[in-house]
C-alpha cells in the first residue's frame, strides 16, 4: 500500500507542480490583464474620441472639451512614465498625446475663427461655447492672439460698413430705420456733423466694450490661468529678457476694442478734417474744437488715453484748432487792409467791436465746455490763452497802431483809452480770460488816465485864464502845484531869492491884463464843471471822466491856491494889501461880478494917491469860492 501511494505520489508530483505553476502563470496573466486595461483606459484615447477633437466634420461641443480635457490629462501623466527605466513607451504615448492635442487646438481655432465671423455682440448672452473655447484656447497663447487678431479685423470691417451705412444708407434700410436719416444729410452743419458722428463712434466703443467685457473682464481669472500654462507649452512665444507676465483682462479689452475701432477711426479722421476745411465760420469751428475735447475726454476714459482712437481724436482737436487759428489770422489781414482813420467819435472801430463780440461768443463757448478752467491764478495761462492770442491781441495791436497816427494828443488818449475800457469790460467777466490780459490793459489804463487828468487840467487852466498868471509866476516857483495850503502863507519865505513886488511888474500882472483875467474866470466858473466834463464827453465811460474831472478840479484849485498866495504876498511886499471884509460881506460868494470893479473907499484912494494898484483888489476871487462854485 505504501508502495503504490509512493508511486503514486511519483507519478503525480510533475502534474501537481505543472498544475501550480500554470496557476501562478495564470495569475500573473491576469494581474498583467489588468494592468493593461487600467493603462489602456488611462492612456490609451478611444479612436472615436480622436475623432471628436481632430476631425473637422465633428462639432465643437460638450464632448469635444471632455476628449480634449483628458488627452491634456494623458499628456500631463507622461511624467510618470518617463521617470522608470524604459522610457520608451512614454515617449510614444506622449509624442502621440502631443499630435492629437495640436489637431485639437487647431481645430479650435478654425471653429472659433468661424464663430467669430457670425457672432452677434449686440447678444447679451453671447454664445457660452465661445467663452468656453477662449478659456481653452488662452493655453496656447499664439493661437489665442492669432485668433484676436483675426477677430479684430472681423469687426474693424463690420464696425467700418456700419459706420458707412449710418454716414450714408440709413434712410433706405428697414421700415423700423426710414424716419433715421443717414449723417451725411447734416454735412452743411459742421457742428451737428461732427457731434452725430462722434455720438456714433461712442455708442459703438461702449456697446463693442460691454459686449467684450463678457470675453475678458469676467473670464480673466480663467484666461489668466491659461495664459500662465500656456507660457510653459510654448516658451518661445515670450520676448527675450521678458519674465512671464499676468493676462490683464482690462487691457486686453480696450486694446481689441481701440483695434476693432481702427477703421472707423480713420474715417472719422477724414471726413472731419474734410469738412472743417470747407467751413470759414471761426465760432463753429471752436465749437468744433470744444466738441472734440470734450470726445477726448470721454474715449481716454473709455478706451484709455493711448488708444488710437484717442490719439485720433486728439489730432482733429490740433487741426481744427489751427483751422480756427488760420479763419483768424485771414480777419485780421482783412482788418488790417480796410482799417482807416478812427471814428469822428473817436469810438472803438468797426472791426475791433466786432471781433469783441466774436470773442464774446468765444468765451461763452469755453465757459459752457466741460474743460473750462474755473480755478485759474492771476497772470496764469490756461486752455483759454492760445484763443486769446489769435482771436484779441492782433486787433488790438491794429486799433492801436491807429490811435498812433492820430495828430491831436488829446484824441489819441481818448482813443486808447476808449479801445482798452471796451476790451477790459468785454473780458473782465470771464476769469480764464481776464486772468493773463486784464492786469497789463489795467496799468496801460492808470497811465492813460494820467494823461487825460493832465488833459484836464490843462482845460481848467485854460478855460479860465488861470495858466497865464502860472505861466508868469514860472520864475517864482519850482512848481505850479503846490503841496498844501501852507505854502500859501510861506511863499515869502520860501521864494525869497526872488522879490515878489516884482510880480506886479509882470505884464499879466498888470490892472487891466489882471481884471481881464478875473472876468474870464468869473465868466468860466457858472458852468466850469459842465464845460469840463464836456471837455471828455467822447470818453465812453462816464465814471471814468467823472473821476477825472474831480481830481483835475482838485489839482485846478490847488494851482489856483497857488496863485491866491502869490497875488497876496506880492500885495504884502508892496505894502498894497487890501481888507476885503466888506466886500465880501456885500457880495454873494457865489456872484460872477468882477469884483475888482466894487472896490472903492479909502483904500482905493489912498493907493491910486500913491500910484499902486492892489492885485488883490483887481482878482478876488478865493480858494474857498472856487471849490464852492466847483463843487
Amino acid at each position: 500500500m505504501r508502495k503504490h501511494i509512493t508511486l503514486a505520489k511519483q507519478e503525480t508530483a510533475p502534474v501537481l507542480d505543472e498544475a501550480s505553476s500554470l496557476m501562478e502563470q495564470k495569475k500573473d496573466a491576469e494581474t498583467k490583464q489588468q494592468l493593461l486595461d487600467a493603462f489602456t483606459a488611462h492612456f490609451i484615447v478611444p479612436e472615436e474620441d480622436i475623432n471628436a477633437v481632430t476631425l473637422s466634420e465633428e462639432p465643437v461641443d460638450d464632448r469635444f472639451f471632455l476628449v480634449l480635457s483628458r488627452l491634456k490629462q494623458v499628456h500631463n501623466d507622461c511624467q510618470v512614465l518617463l521617470g522608470g527605466e524604459n522610457q520608451r513607451l512614454g515617449l510614444e504615448i506622449m509624442e502621440q498625446s502631443s499630435k492629437q492635442l495640436n489637431l485639437a487646438y487647431q481645430k479650435l481655432y478654425k471653429w472659433i475663427q468661424k464663430e467669430f465671423k457670425s457672432l452677434n455682440l449686440e447678444d447679451p448672452q453671447i454664445n457660452g461655447s465661445i467663452r468656453q473655447a477662449l478659456r481653452v484656447l488662452s493655453e496656447r497663447p499664439s493661437l489665442f492672439h492669432s485668433c484676436l487678431d483675426f477677430f479684430a479685423e472681423a469687426r474693424e470691417y463690420i464696425l467700418s460698413d456700419a459706420f458707412h451705412y449710418a454716414l450714408t444708407d440709413a434712410a433706405s434700410g428697414a421700415v423700423g430705420e426710414r424716419n433715421v436719416k443717414p449723417i451725411e444729410f447734416s454735412a452743411h452743419d459742421p457742428l451737428r456733423y461732427v457731434g452725430d458722428m462722434l455720438a456714433w463712434v461712442h455708442s459703438a466703443a461702449v456697446s463693442e466694450r460691454e459686449a467684450l467685457e463678457a470675453l475678458f473682464v469676467y473670464e480673466g481669472e480663467e484666461l489668466a490661468r491659461g495664459f500662465q500654462a500656456g507660457m510653459s507649452s510654448e516658451p518661445w512665444s515670450r520676448v527675450d529678457g521678458e519674465e512671464t507676465t499676468v493676462f490683464d483682462g482690462q487691457k486686453a479689452l480696450n486694446d481689441l476694442v481701440n483695434r476693432d475701432l481702427n477703421g472707423v477711426s480713420r474715417s472719422l479722421r477724414q471726413r472731419v478734417e474734410l469738412v472743417i476745411q470747407g467751413h470759414d465760420d471761426a465760432v463753429t469751428t471752436y465749437r468744433v474744437v470744444n466738441l472734440l475735447s470734450f470726445y477726448k475726454t470721454t474715449f481716454s476714459k473709455l478706451v484709455g488715453s493711448a488708444s488710437n482712437l484717442v490719439e485720433v481724436v486728439a489730432g482733429l482737436v490740433e487741426f481744427t484748432f489751427k483751422h480756427f487759428e488760420t479763419l483768424m489770422k485771414d480777419q485780421v489781414i482783412e482788418a488790417d487792409a480796410h482799417t482807416s482813420s478812427p471814428p469822428d467819435d473817436l469810438s472803438v472801430p468797426q472791426f475791433l467791436a466786432d471781433q469783441l463780440e466774436i470773442l464774446t461768443s468765444l468765451m461763452k463757448e469755453y465757459n459752457a465746455s466741460v474743460g473750462a478752467a474755473s480755478d485759474v491764478e492771476d497772470e496764469e495761462e490756461n486752455a483759454f490763452t492760445p484763443v486769446l492770442r489769435v482771436a484779441l491781441d492782433p486787433f488790438l495791436d491794429i486799433a492801436k497802431t491807429s490811435a498812433q497816427e492820430v495828430d491831436d494828443p488829446k484824441a489819441s488818449t481818448i482813443y486808447k483809452t476808449n479801445i482798452l475800457l471796451a476790451v477790459r469790460g468785454t473780458i473782465s467777466s470771464f476769469k480764464f480770460a481776464s486772468a493773463t490780459h486784464v492786469g497789463p490793459m489795467s496799468s496801460v489804463l492808470a497811465n492813460l488816465r494820467i494823461e487825460l487828468l493832465d488833459i484836464q487840467r490843462q482845460y481848467l487852466l485854460e478855460a479860465s485864464g488861470i495858466q497865464k498868471l502860472l505861466t508868469a509866476l514860472e520864475p517864482f516857483s519850482h512848481q505850479h502845484a503846490p503841496p498844501s495850503s501852507e505854502q500859501a502863507e510861506a511863499s515869502a519865505e520860501t521864494y525869497k531869492n526872488r522879490s515878489l513886488a516884482e510880480i506886479a511888474d509882470l505884464p499879466a500882472f498888470q490892472p487891466a491884463a489882471l481884471s481881464t483875467i478875473s472876468q474870464q474866470l468869473d465868466d468860466f466858473l457858472p458852468s466850469a464843471l459842465m464845460d469840463a466834463t464836456d471837455n471828455l464827453k467822447q470818453v465812453r465811460s462816464p465814471p471814468l471822466v467823472k473821476s477825472v474831472t474831480e481830481e483835475a478840479i482838485e489839482e485846478f484849485c490847488r494851482d489856483f491856491e497857488f496863485v491866491e498866495g502869490m497875488i497876496i504876498g506880492a500885495d504884502e511886499a508892496r505894502g498894497t494889501k487890501v481888507d476885503l471884509s466888506r466886500i465880501e460881506m456885500e457880495s454873494d460868494i457865489v456872484s460872477v461880478s468882477v469884483r475888482g470893479t466894487q472896490v472903492g473907499g479909502d483904500d482905493e484912494g489912498r493907493l491910486e494917491t500913491e500910484g499902486k494898484h492892489s492885485l488883490r483888489a483887481l482878482f478876488p476871487r478865493t480858494v474857498g469860492e472856487i471849490r464852492v462854485l466847483l463843487s
